[in-house]
């Protein structure tokens, strides 16, 4: 696989090593983790740091019981998920063990969007939504802007938008600024792991009707 060159921010890293994301975006750092290098680096220098700085604690300064408890199993593993007692699955295929816990160690259930693309909503709730989209090659997504976070990583295959190309393990964060049009590369289709925190803002009026019944 070609080196990853699309990265996520170092403070969402932090955050996730912290145990301070949302599961959405944890699932998205999971799998990235897995597949780049340099991000997973980060993620073990800042266990280390945060590590370090436990231990530097002095005894009448050190937190109680139960927060150590869940810090230290915060830092325990960079694929680790802040799902308690939830066994991680190897990864299959395309999918690393991250999106393969979401999946319960099955296939995706694909449903249809329209125009040939699909979605499988892997978790949803009030932090937010983490889902697999199947978009074949040289489809493009409705033009869309974001009312919150948006982190995709390429799966299969590319996509392209204003702001460049994303290929396998790439991650494309989008805030509130960011309103695009992606379009999966020709050839095979493109696949990716979406998580957002809010409904996506889309500009034509089909999409608009039918975004409630897709839950995007």
């Amino acid at each position: 696989m070609p080196p990853v060159q699309h990265h996520i921010p170092e403070d969402i890293v932090q955050a996730y090593v912290s145990g301070r994301l949302p599961h959405a975006f944890a699932v998205v750092v999971a799998a990235h983790l897995s597949l780049c290098d340099a991000c997973r680096a980060t993620a073990e220098a800042q266990e280390a740091l945060a590590g370090a700085a436990l231990d530097a604690l002095p005894s009448d300064a050190a937190p109680d019981a139960d927060l150590r408890a869940r810090t230290l199993a915060a830092l325990d593993s960079v694929e680790a998920l802040p799902r308690e007692a939830m066994p991680i699955p190897a990864p299959a295929g395309i999918y690393p063990s991250a999106v393969m816990a979401e999946l319960g160690g099955r296939p995706p259930r694909w449903k249809s969007l329209g125009a040939g693309i699909r979605q499988t909503i892997l978790t949803a709730g009030p932090e937010g939504s983490v889902r697999l989209l199947y978009i074949p090659g040289g489809k493009a997504v409705p033009d869309h802007g974001h009312n919150g976070l948006e982190m995709t990583m390429v799966l299969q295959g590319a996509f392209q938008d204003i702001t460049g190309k994303y290929a396998r393990g790439d991650v494309q964060v989008g805030d509130p600024d960011l309103e695009h049009t992606p379009i999966a590369m020709e050839g095979e289709a493109c696949i990716c792991l979406a998580a957002t925190d809010a409904p996506l803002r889309f500009n034509a009026l089909v999409p608009r009707l039918l975004q409630r019944v897709f839950r995007i």
